[in-house]
């Protein structure tokens, strides 16, 4: 399947290291060379970059590995396609209007009748992913019930929860998704989160031969989360999210957390 790359911080930070990491199992050190795209958010505008070739050879990938584009949020992944060909308009993230912001959401896993069984009226897929039809069903359920107004945290946290439990009966579902102010995190299998904050320390890439020194690179005010499918470093210790778990990142800092039974 899929992996998947999120970033949140309390101050603008590039995602060079993390994406190093992420970029070499597109393809290298693992299957994923279906495709690979980014989301980053910076004070709520975002810019988007999708290529249908894999990270491991991409070109713009190596630009974004390399080059120090700080940004508040993003939302990373790279595919290994299962439903849909391969091909631009089925490259993660998706993105939609809603409640005038832009949200960009991205998918790991696969999801059984989903063209059937989840109907959309208004925003259909550009693509023939099972992962756009979901997303799509989402934001207009979310429309659907809030209405032009966009609720509270703990009101959207719950319904997201919900509508992403929903898409969990119906296979793997694992998802990240954006409005530029918030990270949402779902979790059906594996997603793993750190938080980096001060005292900071060295870390190694897993898949690299990287080494970062992040009392080099950081202020002691720095708060910064990164998610990821799985951990992205071989020396730090990642907290694995539970099955059925839906967590909120804001700032760096975990904001929600709603649990249920698997």
């Amino acid at each position: 399947m899929c992996e998947l790359l999120g970033m949140s911080a309390n101050v603008p930070t590039d995602i060079c290291f993390s994406f190093s990491g992420l970029r070499a199992r597109g393809g290298r050190t693992g299957p994923h060379k279906d495709g690979w795209g980014m989301a980053m958010y910076r004070d709520g505008d975002v810019w988007s970059i999708h290529d249908p070739r894999p990270s491991a050879d991409s070109d713009m990938a190596e630009i974004i590995s390399s080059t120090s584009l700080k940004c508040d949020i993003v939302i990373s992944h790279i595919r290994q396609a299962n439903v849909g060909g391969v091909c631009l308009l089925n490259t993660h993230p998706f993105s939609r209007l809603l409640w005038g912001k832009t949200w960009s959401y991205a998918h790991n896993g696969q999801l059984e009748d989903a063209m059937a069984l989840l109907p959309v009226s208004v925003h259909h897929p550009l693509g023939s992913t099972d992962s756009e039809r979901a997303f799509c069903w989402i934001i207009e359920q979310l429309q659907s019930r809030f209405g032009e107004n966009e609720p509270s945290l703990e009101m959207l946290s719950g319904a997201l929860s919900e509508l992403a439990l929903q898409l969990k009966a119906r296979g793997v579902f694992n998802m990240m998704l954006s409005d530029g102010d918030k990270l949402y995190c779902f979790c059906t299998t594996k997603l793993h989160w750190i938080t980096r904050r001060a005292p900071f320390k060295k870390a190694t890439l897993s898949d690299e031969d990287v080494i970062i020194d992040f009392k080099e690179v950081t202020t002691d005010k720095d708060v910064v989360t990164v998610i990821a499918t799985q951990p992205l470093t071989q020396d730090e210790k990642w907290e694995q999210m539970e099955e059925g778990e839906l967590c909120v990142f804001d700032g760096g800092e975990v904001v929600c957390q709603i649990k249920t039974d698997p």
